[in-house]
């Protein structure tokens, strides 16, 4: 049961048969949490906000339209986090304020640089970066996540990568 695509059990799960969306959940649930800790540097904001993807999961399984259920799950994760941001501008500010911050299971001798060139990035840059770099999804997921074409993902990824050459360089 467990050896079925994560499109053919989300399927299953806009059919009603929920028992699936376990399946799901426990294999994305880490990486959704990582993407939203490497965003907000808040574990609990990053847990919260989990939880609301994959209630939103649930609540909106009959628009799944059979496609790449990676890039659906981290277009319901983006707009999860906008949305909150959004709502609570006067305690968070907006998006673009917010800086990656280190967690303590981050805390290694050989990334501390990296992750605080990471931290100096764009919000929009720094999310393109984790989503290819730290979560391994393609540029075609990331077009369809980012609503815009792989070439443009593969350009933004490209310069977003020399800001981090050049912000890892000048930590060092």
């Amino acid at each position: 049961m467990s050896e079925q695509n994560d499109e053919q059990l989300m399927a299953e799960v806009a059919h009603g048969n929920l028992d699936m969306l376990q399946i799901l959940f426990n294999r994305h649930h880490r990486h959704v949490y990582n993407f939203l800790f490497k965003m907000t540097g808040d574990k609990m904001l990053s847990e919260d906000l989990t939880q609301d993807v994959f209630y939103k999961v649930i609540k909106y399984k009959t628009t799944y339209n059979n496609g790449s259920f990676i890039s659906w799950l981290f277009t319901i994760a983006r707009n999860s986090l906008k949305t909150h941001f959004i709502r609570n501008k006067e305690v968070h500010g907006d998006l673009e304020s917010v800086t990656y911050r280190i967690g303590e299971e981050d805390r290694t001798e050989d990334y501390s640089h990296l992750h605080k060139a990471l931290q100096q990035l764009e919000a929009s840059d720094r999310e393109v970066v984790i989503l290819n770099r730290f979560q391994g999804i393609r540029y075609q997921e990331l077009a369809e996540i980012m609503e815009t074409t792989p070439g443009a993902v593969k350009t933004k990824m490209s310069r977003a990568l020399k800001k981090l050459k050049i912000i890892y360089l000048q930590t060092i």
